[in-house]
């Protein structure tokens, strides 16, 4: 058993949502008669809930933090219609559009974080207000019309990779990017076994790690053939690329830097993170910038993909972001919750809207499920906890309970000169 949990990450219960995706996955493939797994159906997927699960990248630090974020919706709206403007009248180039877009975000984030972490306003309140500003804003700017953005935004949001090299029948850059991942998770066990050895820490047999890469090569090979093999033209979707890299970056931002271990100790205990020299002011300030920065760039990619920034753009964004965060693991008092767990959240509420969708379920049925799925899932983690148990949902991704991280949050200061210890 103990080799089982080496292969799985040392803890099979972090792979307990994960497994609940991937039965929502095969229950909805057979009920649809074959058409979940489809080529097609998995680009819809990865472009339609890109900018969600972007949003939620963002959202889970919010979270993690103690806050939350209402205006994420009306932030990405207002960035949209700005750039998309900047493009068409003032003639600014498309890498510059991407530019406005993040600084317009940056600078949406800087007043929010002043009023949140300077002032003493509440997030909720902050971000209340925020969501009627620049949803006003988006249409003071636009007038109520919609304006189109051009091809290069449109790629972002919603493009192939290129055909290059010789005609094989797929699509041969994303069977290059497989490749390269597979090679690159290769890479890293051989070099966190080496670092062992040289540490002295234990390692897991040879055998183990082993299987553990083919176990992972052959899902990784097994999705990359999936995307090469759709209709001429298409291949994994860029918007996916751009995940990929958001989530990649936000799981080592989160899991290996001392920012990301202060994020952790504010939430779980804002005094004793104060006490032990966490500038909680400042953390404060950059989480809720940070959530704006990706809300345009969740914009960006929701107009690209539409073609146009339009008034309506937006509308509910917030509630599915908060949605998959929670379903993701994280923890309502703050302290507790994951990246790739609210990516995973993302995914199962993507995997629902899609299936339901498939079998011809109206959308006021889906968005009761939605809710019911939302509420039960939550639900069961406070009845959890009121039973003198940690959070069952904290629990599935590693992440500790949030009254172990307010006990973990003293040494802070000491650990912040060891960044690569820092919490999962």
């Amino acid at each position: 058993m103990r080799h089982v949990k080496d292969i799985f990450g040392g803890d099979l219960r972090q792979f307990g949502m994960l497994i609940a995706l991937i039965i929502l996955i095969v229950f909805f493939h057979f009920m649809t008669g074959g058409k979940v797994i489809d080529p097609l159906n998995m680009m819809n997927i990865i472009n339609g809930n890109a900018y969600i699960l972007i949003l939620a990248v963002g959202m889970v630090l919010v979270i993690i933090a103690g806050n939350i974020d209402l205006s994420v919706g009306s932030v990405a709206a207002f960035a949209g219609i700005v750039v998309a403007i900047a493009m068409r009248d003032y003639g600014v180039p498309w890498w510059g559009g991407i530019l406005l877009c993040l600084l317009v975000g940056a600078l949406v984030g800087a007043w929010q974080g002043f009023w949140v972490a300077y002032v003493g306003i509440p997030a909720f309140i902050v971000t209340l207000a925020g969501m009627l500003i620049f949803r006003g804003a988006n249409q003071f700017v636009g007038n109520s019309t919609s304006v189109p953005v051009p091809a290069q935004i449109q790629y972002l949001g919603g493009g192939y990779l290129p055909e290059v090299g010789p005609n094989t029948g797929y699509n041969n850059l994303t069977l290059v990017l497989g490749l390269l991942v597979i090679v690159a998770l290769v890479a890293g066990e051989l070099l966190q076994r080496r670092s062992h050895n040289r540490t002295q820490a234990p390692n897991p047999p040879l055998w183990v790690s082993a299987v553990k890469l083919v176990l992972l090569a052959a899902i990784i090979w097994g999705a990359t053939y999936l995307f090469a093999t759709g209709r001429p033209g298409t291949s994994f979707p860029v918007p996916g690329l751009i995940l990929v890299a958001m989530v990649l970056l936000y799981w080592f931002i989160s899991s290996r830097t001392v920012f990301g271990r202060h994020v952790y100790a504010f939430g779980g205990n804002r005094q004793a993170a104060a006490l032990s020299g966490v500038n909680t002011k400042f953390v404060n300030f950059l989480v809720m910038m940070n959530m704006s920065v990706l809300a345009a760039l969740a914009g960006l990619i929701f107009i690209g993909r539409s073609t146009a920034s339009g008034p309506a753009d937006g509308n509910m964004w917030e509630l599915d972001a908060i949605a998959a965060v929670f379903i993701g693991g994280a923890a309502v008092s703050g302290g507790v919750g994951t990246v790739i767990g609210a990516l995973i959240g993302g995914l199962v509420m993507a995997v629902l809207n899609n299936g339901l969708q498939l079998l011809g379920v109206g959308a006021d049925a889906t968005q009761m499920i939605k809710g019911l799925v939302l509420l039960l899932a939550v639900a069961f983690d406070v009845w959890n906890k009121t039973q003198g148990k940690p959070s069952i949902t904290g629990l599935l991704f590693g992440s500790k309970p949030a009254s172990e991280h307010s006990t973990a949050s003293v040494p802070v200061a000491e650990e912040a000169t060891e960044p690569s210890k820092a919490n999962a």
